[in-house]
């Protein structure tokens, strides 16, 4: 009789530099061949102490350093924070501010999941997709340049209201991008969402079942993905969208599995589709006005404790803070969505091969300094 063939598993680190990764993130994983037994994420190498800076510095001055919490979404990372520290104060945003917040916030989240998208086509060997979308993201840029004079990290939106007004012809210019961008994203369709290569690698890929969602935390397109029709904009809206409409796209099993690497592919292409719904009644809404409420040169909220949630490209940010009466805050939290995601690898990526794992963080949409903060 012969003797059996043992073999044992290899420890590899994948990262933390790898261009997969999506930012400095490494994984230790054991595997058995190409297929995974373990793996294990190891964050912290974007770790700046963020939330301890926000101590040092006063409550507007924190301001830029919330645009390096997701460099991908400044604008809204902007507006999370401003919109906490508003709560605070009791202060009045006026009507225009808040339609030009939601404009350029939406105009973000197109922005960053044109990235996720393009980016996770690349990593599976499809390179055209990525540089078309970046062409399309470059006008984005532009627009969001003609607001702040910035095109990735803005510091655009204020506590109160917003640090500048759009130049007079700006709206107009938004309605001229999205005419020429449904059509881009036509193309991008045909591209990548009906392609049977992507297709493939893609549908019926580490399932995350609706309940595991729920129990990991998920948020977001992720969570949404899974058949979760949660949305913080309509179900605990916020800003101007109680006054806006627009559907809340969520995973149904499209090409595979409810809850596959696919679905949370798809739900951001739907989403996309909605903010092009938002944006354009936006500009038909667009009122006159202020952009800055009443603030104080110098703030000092009163003592307590907050806790705001808003729903950034990424999923529901939350910033829980908490305040002495003094010009900076006592404690500052940060609660951001790819922290929750990164949770949820270990319990999915066994069983997959190591080129699997790649469409799995790109369709969870990770970005590494929501990670470390």
């Amino acid at each position: 009789m012969g003797k059996q063939l043992r073999t044992e598993l290899m420890t590899i680190n994948m990262g933390p530099q790898h261009p997969s990764t999506h930012g400095v993130i490494r994984f230790i994983i054991k595997t058995d061949g190409e297929v995974i037994h373990e793996c294990q994420p190891d964050v912290g190498y974007l770790h700046r102490s963020i939330e301890k800076i926000s101590e040092k510095v006063n409550w507007q001055g924190f301001v830029p350093f919330t645009d390096r919490v997701d460099y991908l979404a400044s604008m809204n990372a902007n507006w999370a924070y401003c919109f906490a520290v508003e709560r605070m104060l009791g202060t009045e945003v006026p009507r225009r501010a808040e339609f030009l917040r939601v404009m350029v916030g939406e105009l973000n989240r197109i922005s960053s999941h044109l990235i996720a998208i393009g980016a996770t086509a690349m990593d599976l060997g499809g390179f055209t997709p990525f540089i078309q979308l970046l062409r399309e993201r470059e006008y984005i840029n532009d627009l969001l340049e003609m607001a702040c004079g910035a095109r990735l990290t803005y510091n655009y939106i204020s506590i109160g209201g917003v640090n500048y007004d759009v130049p007079r012809n700006w709206t107009e210019k938004v309605g001229e991008f999205l005419e020429h961008f449904e059509l881009a994203m036509e193309q991008m369709n045909r591209l990548i969402s009906y392609n049977r290569i992507f297709i493939n690698r893609m549908a019926n890929l580490a399932v995350i079942p609706r309940e595991m969602a729920i129990q990991y935390n998920l948020v977001g397109p992720n969570l949404r993905g899974s058949g979760v029709k949660f949305d913080l904009r309509r179900d605990h809206p916020y800003s101007v969208y109680p006054e806006l409409d627009f559907e809340v796209p969520v995973g149904v099993g499209i090409e595979g599995q409810v809850g596959d690497c696919y679905d949370r592919y798809h739900v951001r292409m739907m989403e996309i589709r909605e903010s092009i719904n938002i944006l354009r009644q936006c500009i038909k809404m667009m009122p006159p006005g202020e952009i800055q409420g009443k603030v104080k040169n110098v703030i000092k909220p009163p003592e307590g404790t907050i806790h705001v949630r808003t729903e950034t490209p990424r999923g529901d940010t939350g910033y829980l803070i908490q305040s002495d009466g003094k010009t900076s805050a006592y404690r500052l939290k940060i609660r951001t969505g790819s922290f929750t995601a990164m949770s949820v690898i270990p319990a999915v990526a066994p069983g997959l091969f190591i080129a699997d794992l790649i469409a799995l963080i790109g369709s969870l949409d990770v970005v590494a300094p929501e990670l470390d903060r």
